[in-house]
């Protein structure tokens, strides 16, 4: 991959992205270690107290340390975000790949799934069936992940059409090779990376639509918070408290630039039309070019010049 990724024109983004994730990452899992206040801890001295050396990010109206609540939120959030994505690239490869693999009745029956699935308003049905299952995130990670596969697995239904007309693939098929493996040892490699391109671009996605229906009061649910409750809880006082807001919404930003910025990166260095050095011409097999500019025969006379001369007419 390091080689690959070398000269490459998204290899900067690609690495930009990774390296702010990473760090992302180790805030929301490393900050509460070092944090001198629990994400559920009160404290009843200080009610919307702001930034101090107690309370590095203030506090809120109930007296909640601020900098310990929103990497709670943003503790869940990213898993959230990470698991629709694993959930939905997963789900795609599979319909996708069995759909253009089989073909015939399987190919229609899951392509008819798909085109309902995308005609339906999923915001909507995420938030209506999001209370009734409960409310817990584990069931917003399927809800979500149960309708952000659909344009993928279209995709990847058309490659794997092309792909299994391959001769690699019919050499496993006339082999007798399942069709399991087949897909698994000679189809999926192919897709590797529109999947792996696709799931970062999930996680974004996952973040921002689990984010807008904790806002609205249809995602993660108290006593447990994401980023998406902590914005909507400010949302009355973000202009006179601006740290009840701007922490949480400054870190969904870098979340997202972050995972867009590892994706288009990725997408770039992983696309084989992208190639850093133009492919040398290959020689002519008929050798070098001429004076003239044709090239010359391989026994080195010109071209033209083994034509056998035109007799004159007897007489």
């Amino acid at each position: 991959m390091t080689g690959a990724m070398r000269g490459r024109p998204g290899r900067g983004r690609a690495i930009t992205g990774a390296v702010l994730l990473l760090l992302l990452f180790l805030l929301a899992f490393g900050g509460p270690l070092v944090s001198p206040w629990g994400w559920d801890d009160i404290d009843f001295t200080a009610f919307l107290s702001p930034p101090t050396a107690q309370h590095w990010f203030g506090t809120t109206q109930s007296g909640r340390d601020v900098f310990a609540l929103t990497l709670r939120g943003m503790q869940k959030s990213l898993i959230i975000g990470l698991s629709v994505a694993v959930l939905s690239t997963g789900l795609a490869a599979v319909v996708g790949t069995v759909a253009g693999y089989l073909g015939g009745w399987a190919d229609r029956a899951l392509m008819w799934g798909v085109d309902l699935l995308l005609v339906l308003p999923s915001f909507l049905v995420v938030a209506v069936l999001s209370p009734a299952l409960g409310g817990s995130w584990q069931a917003l990670v399927a809800l979500l992940a149960a309708f952000l596969w659909m344009v993928t697995a279209r995709m990847v239904r058309g490659m794997t059409v092309s792909l299994r007309e391959r001769e690699w693939v019919l050499a496993a098929r006339f082999l007798g090779v399942g069709a399991c493996r087949t897909i698994v040892r000679h189809v999926l490699p192919h897709l590797a990376s529109l999947l792996l391109v696709d799931a970062a671009v999930n996680v974004s996605v996952a973040i921002l639509a689990e984010s807008g229906l904790s806002y609205f009061g249809f995602g993660v649910r108290p006593p447990d918070t994401s980023l998406g409750t902590v914005i909507a809880e400010s949302r009355g006082s973000a202009t006179v408290f601006p740290w009840l807001f701007g922490f949480a919404a400054g870190l969904l930003v870098l979340i997202v630039l972050a995972v867009n910025l590892l994706a288009d990166g990725l997408r770039d260095v992983l696309d084989p039309q992208l190639s850093p050095v133009s492919a040398a011409p290959e020689p002519s097999a008929s050798g070098p070019p001429g004076p003239s500019g044709r090239p010359d025969a391989a026994d080195g006379t010109r071209a033209g010049a083994g034509r056998p001369a035109v007799e004159g007419s007897a007489g």
